[in-house]
């Protein structure tokens, strides 16, 4: 009689189990971003960078940290200081970043989604922000300086903006760039790009700008088209404004 099938018999079961395990594990943490790109109308295949420059070139991808390094040194060098070292990064990369499309301002970077959901649920402090909020404050105050703020105040709102938005709960921040040109647009978009790039350790959720949203519950990070309640209103279809707000923690 052969105990050669026999013998294989519990390592088959075991690496089986080990299947089904590492399967449940990856539903887990990718299911809920994969459900949320399909309602999207996302494409999800071929398996994307963490984050895509679209250049003259065609696409260029980056690492998450190249994208933090690639936007924070554009935003350093639009304030004309000093800047780090980008050497590794593509030029084209840094010029579209830097520049914008030479046809339209508009979104040239997406990263992928990456909200953590094991955050505590934050209360407002007295500046009528959480500290994640704070947090998001502080770092767009040491790259771009002196920004023109809005969308909070001491004590909170209670009136003023949509139903449910985050704004009453001190977790949005408006940063303004006023007029609505096509300068203020390619600086709104420098911004915005920022933001994104940096959402995975600032516990970005969303950030609108000029007609597009991008979500940090989205598998692929794409920027997708706003719906304003109001497409005559310019507020509200953030043209003049970059709205970002922080994830809530707790129960979502």
């Amino acid at each position: 009689m052969s105990t050669g099938n026999n013998n294989r018999r519990p390592f088959r079961v075991i690496l089986g189990l080990l299947l089904v395990v590492a399967l449940i594990v990856a539903l887990v943490v990718y299911g809920p971003g994969l459900l949320r790109s399909l309602r999207e109308g996302e494409n999800l295949l071929p398996w994307p960078a963490e984050c895509t420059v679209q250049t003259a070139e065609g696409e260029v991808g980056l690492s998450r940290d190249e994208a933090k390094l690639a936007t924070t040194a554009v935003a350093l060098g639009a304030r004309g200081t000093e800047t780090p070292d980008t050497s590794g990064i593509d030029d084209a990369v840094l010029q579209r970043l830097a520049e914008g499309s030479p046809e339209d301002a508009g979104p040239s970077l997406i990263c992928r989604g990456a909200a953590a959901s094991n955050l505590l649920e934050e209360q407002m402090t007295a500046s009528g922000l959480t500290p994640r909020a704070e947090q998001v404050r502080a770092a767009m105050a040491e790259v771009f300086g002196e920004l023109p703020l809005g969308g909070f105040t001491p004590g909170g709102f209670d009136y003023g903006h949509g139903e449910d938005s985050t704004h009453y709960d001190g977790r949005a921040i408006d940063v303004f760039f006023r007029p609505v040109t096509e300068e203020n647009r390619r600086a709104g978009w420098r911004l915005a790009h920022w933001l994104i790039a940096h959402a995975d350790e600032l516990h970005i959720q969303y950030v609108i700008f000029d007609d597009r949203i991008w979500s940090a519950h989205s598998f692929r990070g794409q920027w997708r088209d706003y719906r304003a309640p109001e497409p005559a209103n310019e507020i509200l279809r953030h043209l003049d404004h970059v709205h970002v707000d922080v994830l809530g923690g707790g129960p979502e």
